[in-house]
């Protein structure tokens, strides 16, 4: 067992008139006795002593930041409010099973009259848990086994061993993760991996061995990620990468208000390998609700990549656009430069879309199954080309501005809870250019990420 706690040195048992949570949720409460209550609900009180109870390997440290608020509580109604807080910070570092919440008055020689108890019941996580599941990508899916030994060192430190059977890649990744105590978005992480994917619009194999450690901080509203990359596979690449992410989105597959801004840097070659280039791309969404729960989205992407010397960059770190998660109506990544037939992506490339959501007629199923489908409007456009550097940014923005492949039509969109959706769409592909592959009519699309 055990226990943190201030204002005390020794910790009290927890005895005496149960005063308001008894449950796995601080919400339920029940009252007793009823005077009592009146008092400390009217009055200031104060929380002489927190306790956790339940702990094996947890250092108490760690703990110490996430139920610190607690403390600061005046009242009755407040006490409850933070440790409800406090409980969902603790379940949330993913170390335990379970955590239960217990209010009590204090007792003993130093408890005062308006003072109070608050006890953390807590089950820890085994030391080691196995889990098997399916993963949907971008029209992708994939089998993924797994090991994970949680609370690894006993402050949140987490060991996974992951393997992936898909569609197109099959892969092997061994993480560390630490989290900084007190900042769980503050964290730090080392993988090591092999990925074996295949690339059919390009008739490309290929397997990567590689290392990569990753620091994620928040700043203000946004989230970053620093990442350094080694990667062995065709080429060696060594790069260094920055990415900010601000999202206000109230879901991150179907929003129905919201903003997303995420923006991608990318340098290869001065920390060593045989690529370099500095490679930059966007994304950007805005959701706003409209009459009868409709909702309009509008969304731009855009990317270029610079060759840095007279090597070409490589065709696994160039852009590919077109596909049921991008310009619908194309066959996937079926956009742009190609030879005989195989697709080889672009140096740049730019992608808007502008949908229109709304619930199914008739309103079929609504408030349960039925509000998880949406009828769905769109209107794609895009284009992806290679550039010649000597020429300058007008002509930049010229060539990519010429050719330009869009679509439109209507479908049926699934959500699947918060992590990923369908789509059966009923496509009709305009500006269709020599060597593009389209899919006219109906086309099926699934994924996390969808322009």
């Amino acid at each position: 067992m055990g226990t943190v706690h201030a204002r005390s040195l020794d910790p009290l048992p927890m005895q005496g008139p149960d005063l308001g949570v008894h449950a796995d949720d601080v919400d339920m409460v029940e009252v007793e006795p009823e005077s009592k209550q009146e008092v400390l609900e009217n009055k200031d009180v104060v929380v002489q002593r927190v306790h956790i109870d339940g702990l094996g390997r947890t250092k108490e440290d760690i703990l110490g930041y996430e139920i610190a608020e607690v403390f600061a509580a005046k009242n009755l109604i407040d006490v409850m409010k933070k440790s409800h807080e406090a409980r969902q910070k603790l379940l949330r570092l993913g170390i335990f099973r379970q955590v239960e919440v217990v209010i009590d008055t204090s007792q003993g020689n130093e408890a005062l009259p308006n003072g109070l108890d608050v006890t953390f019941e807590v089950t820890e996580l085994r030391r080691m848990t196995g889990s098997y599941n399916t993963m949907v990508g971008n029209n992708e899916g994939s089998m993924v086994l797994g090991i994970k030994l949680p609370n690894f060192l006993g402050r949140a430190e987490k060991l996974t061993f992951q393997f992936s059977y898909g569609t197109k890649e099959t892969s092997y990744g061994l993480s560390f993760f630490k989290p900084q105590p007190g900042n769980f978005d503050r964290n730090f992480s080392v993988n090591l991996y092999k990925v074996t994917g295949q690339f059919p619009w390009s008739s490309l194999r290929e397997t990567d061995r590689g290392v990569s450690t990753e620091f994620s901080f928040p700043v203000w509203r946004s989230h970053h990620t620093l990442k350094w990359e080694g990667e062995s596979g065709h080429s060696l690449k060594s790069s260094l990468s920055h990415s900010m992410v601000i999202d206000t989105r109230n879901s991150a597959i179907l929003p129905r208000k919201g903003a997303l801004l995420k923006i991608n840097q990318e340098l290869a070659g001065y920390t060593g390998g045989d690529v370099s280039f500095l490679k930059e791309d966007f994304e950007l969404q805005l959701n706003r609700r409209l009459f009868w729960d409709s909702v309009l989205s509008a969304s731009l992407w855009g990317g270029m990549l610079l060759p840095i010397g007279d090597k070409p960059t490589c065709i696994a770190d160039r852009f590919y656009l077109g596909g049921p998660t991008s310009v619908r109506g194309f066959s996937m990544y079926s956009i742009g430069p190609q030879s005989e037939g195989d697709y080889l992506g672009g140096e740049a490339y730019w992608a808007g879309g502008v949908h229109l959501y709304t619930p199914l007629p008739f309103r079929p199923g609504r408030g349960g199954f039925g509000d998880l489908f949406r009828t769905h409007f769109f209107l794609n456009a895009g284009n992806l080309c290679n550039l010649n550097y000597g020429e300058g940014p007008r002509a930049h923005l010229q060539k990519l501005a010429e050719c330009i492949r869009w679509s439109y039509g209507a479908g049926i969109v699934l959500r699947l809870g918060n992590i990923a959706r369908l789509e059966l769409n009923y496509c009709i592909p305009m500006g269709v250019q020599s060597g593009d592959r389209i899919c006219d009519g109906v086309q099926f699309g699934a994924g996390i990420r969808f322009l």
